[in-house]
C-alpha cells in the first residue's frame, strides 16, 4: 500500500514508518524535516495533491505543549481535518488518527479538547476511520519517556500528592502493532483505547524505571501540595513545554483504561513489563 504518514519525524511516527516499511509498503512521510509545515496545511486543497496515489492515512501528529510556532489547534485539530475532508473527497479507503486517552466527553485540557475536536469530526464522516486512543507511550527514544528516566534518577523526587494517580503505559511496540492490525483490518469506525497490561501508580511507574536503569535503591519521594504544584507549572511551562498546568491536570486524571478491547483486537496481551525489565 501507498501510506501517507503525518508526523513522520517524531518518536511514533519514526517508529511506524520503519515497520511499514518493513512490511513493504511505501511511505510518503509528512513533517517538517520532510519540507511540510501543518500551519501551511489547513485546507483540504493543500492536501489534495499530497494524496495522489495514496491508499491510506495515518495521522501521528502530536504535541504534549504548544510553542510560539505550534499550536494544538492548528496541529491537532485545524489540519487533520483538512486532511480528512480530503480524504473523504477521494474516498481513502484506510484512515487511522493516531488520538490520546482521554480525548473524551470528560476531556478539559486544551491537549485533550483538541484531539476531541478531530476524533468527534471522524465519527461523524463518511470515513470508516479507526481512532487509536494511545495511552502514555512508552520507548527508549521517547520524549516523555527519556523525562520520566531522567526524573526517576533522582535522589529524591516531589510528587503531587501520595504519587498515586493511576497510569497504564503501553510500550511503543504495542502501539505499533495496533496500528498495522487495524491497517489489515476491513474498514470499519472504530475506537480503541491502547494501553499497557500493567496499571501503575506514578510512583511506582517512577520505581519501575529506576530499576528498568539498574537502580536498585528505593525512590524516596516528599509530597508537592497541588496548588504549590500548579503554580510552580504556571512560571514552569515559560521553560518547557512539558511543565504547563495542563499537564498537572491530565496527571491528576491519570490516564488508564481496560486493557480487554485491545486484547481481543491485537489476538494477544500487550507486551509484560517483567520481560522488559
Amino acid at each position: 500500500m501507498h501510506i501517507l504518514l503525518t508526523g513522520a519525524s517524531g518518536f511514533i511516527g519514526q517508529t511506524l514508518m520503519q515497520a511499514l516499511q518493513a512490511q513493504g509498503h511505501t511511505v510518503k512521510p509528512i513533517a517538517r524535516r520532510y519540507g511540510y509545515d501543518f500551519n501551511q496545511l489547513t485546507t483540504a486543497d493543500a492536501w489534495l495533491p499530497l494524496l495522489d496515489s495514496i491508499d491510506g492515512v495515518i495521522n501521528s501528529v502530536g504535541i504534549i505543549g504548544q510553542t510560539r510556532t505550534q499550536s494544538f489547534q492548528v496541529l491537532h485539530t485545524q489540519a487533520p481535518i483538512a486532511l480528512f475532508k480530503a480524504c473523504e473527497q477521494l474516498n481513502i479507503g484506510k484512515v487511522i488518527q493516531i488520538s490520546a486517552l482521554g480525548a473524551d466527553s470528560a476531556a478539559r485540557s486544551a491537549y485533550h479538547l483538541s484531539k476531541r475536536q478531530t476524533d468527534d469530526f471522524l465519527r461523524a464522516s463518511i470515513l470508516n476511520a479507526a481512532i487509536l486512543r494511545p495511552s502514555l507511550v512508552y520507548g527508549d527514544k521517547g520524549d516523555s519517556t527519556q523525562l520520566f528516566k531522567r526524573l526517576a534518577r533522582l535522589p529524591i523526587v516531589g510528587l503531587l500528592g501520595k504519587g498515586d494517580q493511576i497510569i497504564r503505559p503501553v510500550h511503543i511496540n504495542d502501539l505499533v502493532a495496533t496500528v498495522i492490525k487495524a491497517l489489515n483490518t476491513p474498514p470499519q469506525p472504530m475506537t480503541l483505547d491502547v494501553v499497557g497490561r500493567q496499571e501503575f501508580a506514578f510512583r511506582a511507574w517512577l520505581q519501575f524505571l529506576r530499576r528498568l536503569q539498574g537502580i536498585t535503591q528505593p525512590l524516596r519521594t516528599f509530597s508537592v501540595p497541588i496548588p504549590l504544584a500548579l503554580a510552580g507549572a504556571q512560571l514552569g511551562q515559560f521553560a518547557s513545554p512539558l511543565l504547563h498546568p495542563d499537564s498537572i491536570h491530565m496527571l491528576l486524571r491519570g490516564n488508564s483504561a481496560e486493557v480487554q478491547p485491545l486484547t481481543a483486537f491485537l489476538g494477544r496481551e500487550p507486551l509484560d513489563w517483567e520481560t522488559l525489565l
